[in-house]
């Protein structure tokens, strides 16, 4: 299971997936360009010391990123999608892909994937911050998949 950020442009947010992807086990693809620097203070701050255990692969462009991608199913979470993710089977080995911030992904990113995916909301509402989004449905492709990270945590009942 990956993380792809497509052209990010709020370090913050790049920062708390790339946290989320070190605390969980999943690689995170940086698809660029970025519109932030890569030595953005922020994007540390939001990403706090879980950097450098994070799996980085950054891609100079969407096609050297799709021509690194080896096979696996390409998911985009988006709003103009009518699957929701609540019913999707999920696999061990797919990417989910986050689109920019402020623009989402083009028309042509989005004809690629092998599937489009949506977060049931509220009607009239626009969207979720794409950190929560990704959280949402990569806890629940995780759990599908038993793919969170294995802890031995002791229960005890009093």
């Amino acid at each position: 299971m990956r993380l792809a950020l497509f052209e990010p442009d709020i370090p913050q947010n790049t920062g708390a997936l790339i946290r989320l992807g070190a605390c969980l086990g999943v690689g995170v693809d940086i698809i660029e360009p970025c519109g932030f620097l890569w030595s953005e203070p922020k994007l540390k701050r939001a990403g706090m010391d879980y950097l450098p255990q994070a799996e980085i692969v950054r891609h100079a462009s969407w096609a050297a990123f799709r021509a690194a991608r080896e096979g696996a199913r390409l998911l985009l979470l988006t709003t103009k999608a009518a699957e929701p993710y609540t019913g999707y089977a999920f696999q061990p080995a797919d990417i989910l892909l986050l689109g920019r911030e402020s623009a989402g992904v083009p028309e042509d990113v989005h004809n690629t994937a092998d599937a489009r995916l949506l977060i049931p909301m509220q009607p009239g509402l626009r969207s979720l911050n794409v950190a929560l989004s990704a959280a949402m449905v990569l806890g629940e492709a995780l759990r599908q998949t038993s793919g969170f990270p294995l802890a031995i945590v002791a229960h005890e009942r009093v």
